[in-house]
């Protein structure tokens, strides 16, 4: 049962809350979830739970998933909760943090949160070397040869890279993109492993990448941290150097949006 609601006389969730806690239920499983599941957390009768569902889905809230029977996040839920997350006194601090390691990194880095298609660009902060890459906020980017991207296919469970990578189209996006499957999983495979993940001239021509994840409290994927340079100025390598740069900043902005 969730914890923070207010039960009626009868041990249940009022009425005027339902939807809400329904959404949050699903949002916290982190997959997607059939209604039945959800039956003895949420203690309401089955055909209450499925006319929940038909309406959260109805309104774009929801969405269903490749089997036709479970949900997740919709549109509107997924855009609720960037909304929520760029609110603007959580965002001034968030701003602050990607400042200061861009600056001391010198540098342009991204917070980029993964939506359906992609990973969308939440924030960034500009290098002030006139030679720089332009991928304003709002910017969608593919999984499969982004740092971004890799980061956040590396935290999925075997079964569902497994599937993401039966359907993928991996397209080219440049010379270093990796378009063989077996490739990428290999890849995607030691990002798990290293806790970081590179972008080699795959997204762009001339551009290599780095990025870390950003974490919620119960150290699930919410957004990666990354950080980008043109050849001309960085090799991989030299950006590899400035990791735990990274990932203290990454570590703040988990605590930022976990308190």
């Amino acid at each position: 049962m969730p914890d923070d609601y207010l039960p009626d006389e009868q041990g249940q969730i009022p009425t005027n809350l339902r939807l809400l806690i329904l959404l949050e239920e699903v949002a916290r499983a982190g997959v997607p979830v059939t209604p039945s599941a959800l039956k003895d957390t949420l203690n309401l009768p089955k055909p209450t739970l499925h006319r929940l569902f038909n309406t959260a889905e109805a309104a774009g809230y929801l969405q269903r998933d490749l089997d036709g029977r479970s949900y997740g996040p919709g549109p509107r839920l997924r855009r609720l909760a960037v909304n929520t997350v760029s609110s603007q006194r959580m965002r001034t601090v968030r701003l602050a943090i990607l400042r200061n390691v861009a600056r001391d990194i010198g540098e342009t880095c991204n917070i980029a949160t993964p939506d359906r298609e992609g990973m969308t660009y939440l924030d960034r902060v500009e290098t002030l070397w006139p030679l720089r890459i332009q991928l304003p906020v709002g910017t969608q980017v593919p999984f499969h040869c982004t740092a971004s991207g890799k980061m956040y296919l590396s935290t999925l469970r075997p079964a569902y890279l497994d599937k993401y990578l039966a359907s993928a189209t991996l397209e080219s996006c440049a010379p270093g993109t990796i378009t063989d499957k077996k490739k990428l999983k290999k890849e995607i495979e030691q990002t798990s492993k290293r806790g970081y993940s590179r972008d080699n001239q795959e997204f762009m021509d001339d551009m290599v990448a780095i990025a870390v994840p950003i974490l919620d409290d119960q150290k699930r994927l919410t957004s990666t941290l990354s950080v980008h340079a043109p050849v001309q100025r960085h090799g991989l390598d030299d950006l590899v150097k400035h990791l735990d740069r990274l990932r203290a900043a990454a570590k703040e902005l988990s605590e930022l949006i976990n308190t």
